[in-house]
């Protein structure tokens, strides 16, 4: 029966937030997959799940797992609770060899009334919920590409990289840009559904495949907005990372009761 006949709206298109979990982390040396290292005991995948699920928008949520381990990622997360936030349903699906790969295995499991879709890192577990929050609702406003990025603090230099047998030589400068006109990009990236698996059906898996979805729909010719991230959502790579991300959680328990 109709919904014009029983009188009553379609249902609005949901939102759903898509976590690739397949990298091995290198930077953060031997051992755990980087995404499953503890920060205060508890799996630094499962911070990024709360932060996801922390979001009124969000009502699913996909990890994507190596591509030989998602029974073992579906346990670890059957061990945590997700706190006030269980009410969010939490799919594990095997990934790919590449993140570009594991995304868009992760864009195939969503169900069919998901219209916006958030990717977001595992590596960066402390992105605060109001960060989600505007990025889902810039995308559910109409903006089909959305990213949190912050200004540069840094002078940054370009330079002509030295490979092969000249690796670790001096680099020579080529360039400064402008630091004003630059961002540094953070996640969640949010995105209309069709325009991300566009980009995904259209733009040619190549070398390592894409690291940035953002990108990928650029090269679509789809506009993309940047707004406002925050400093706790900082990505987790190197070992100095593990002792900041600490530390916020220390101050999110003393001032918040996190």
């Amino acid at each position: 029966m109709s919904d014009r006949a029983t009188g009553s709206a379609p249902a609005a298109p949901r939102t759903a937030a898509v976590i690739p979990a397949a990298g091995r982390g290198v930077r953060l040396g031997p051992g755990a997959p980087k995404a499953l290292r503890a920060l205060s005991g508890t799996p630094m995948l499962v911070h990024a799940v709360r932060a996801m699920a922390a979001s009124r928008a969000v009502s699913l949520v996909v990890v994507v797992a190596p591509p030989d381990g998602a029974g073992e990622v579906r346990n670890l997360l059957d061990e945590f609770t997700l706190g006030d936030h269980d009410r969010t349903e939490v799919r594990v699906v095997p990934g790919g060899a590449t993140r570009q790969e594991s995304v868009r295995l992760g864009l195939a499991a969503l169900p069919e009334d998901v219209g916006t879709v958030l990717v977001h890192d595992a590596a960066r577990p402390l992105v605060p919920v109001d960060t989600v929050d505007a990025v889902a609702a810039a995308v559910r406003e109409g903006t089909p590409a959305v990213v949190p990025a912050l200004p540069l603090a840094d002078t940054v230099k370009q330079v002509e990289p030295r490979t092969g047998e000249q690796a670790g030589e001096p680099e020579p400068v080529v360039g400064t840009p402008d630091r004003a006109l630059l961002r540094a990009v953070q996640t969640p990236q949010g995105f209309d559904r069709r325009t991300l698996a566009e980009a995904h059906r259209k733009i040619a898996l190549e070398g390592e495949g894409a690291t940035d979805d953002a990108g990928m729909v650029e090269r679509l010719g789809v506009k993309v907005v940047v707004i406002r991230g925050h400093e706790e959502a900082f990505k987790v790579t190197r070992p100095l990372d593990l002792v900041l991300a600490e530390a916020v959680l220390a101050r999110r328990r003393a001032t918040d009761g996190f």
